[in-house]
């Protein structure tokens, strides 16, 4: 017996087909070159520049932090530690791999005096502002 084909049906199930594969494309996120992007809240204060990262897993001696020519990187690598053997993985939305952010410095940072700390999965980058040389004032004598 030969099957039955749906002649009128068929172009709207491949025209359905298009549609959810540009969807699914279109929902995909972005792609970089570093699988592991570490969030960053930035902000400021009368005397310093802070920069908290969010780098849960991460060890303090997998963290690298320079500053060359003005900009500020913070590299690393956060390592699996999962073990694949007898498991049937359903869902994975951890990610892993070797990252790095880079941030230009402002020119009012002292950048010979920026100091990190790593605690709790975050790192925080203090960095204070360059104190400013008030010159004197000659006051105008009437």
């Amino acid at each position: 017996m030969l099957a039955r084909r749906d002649y009128f049906f068929e172009p709207f199930m491949e025209l359905q087909k298009e549609v959810d594969r540009l969807f699914n494309e279109f929902m995909r996120p972005l792609k970089t070159d570093f699988e592991f992007y570490p969030r960053v809240d930035a902000y400021e204060t009368e005397d310093k520049v802070v920069l908290e990262l969010e780098l849960p897993g991460v060890k303090k001696d997998e963290l690298k932090v320079t500053v060359e020519d003005g900009v500020l990187k913070i590299s690393g690598e956060k390592k699996t530690e999962r073990d694949e053997k007898g498991r049937n993985y359903r869902i994975v939305e951890r990610s892993f791999g070797k990252f790095e952010r880079a941030f230009i410095i402002p020119d009012y940072v002292d950048v010979k005096n920026i100091s990190a700390k790593y605690n709790d999965g975050v790192l925080t980058l203090e960095m204070p502002k360059k104190k400013e040389e008030k010159p004197a004032l000659e006051i105008k004598i009437e």
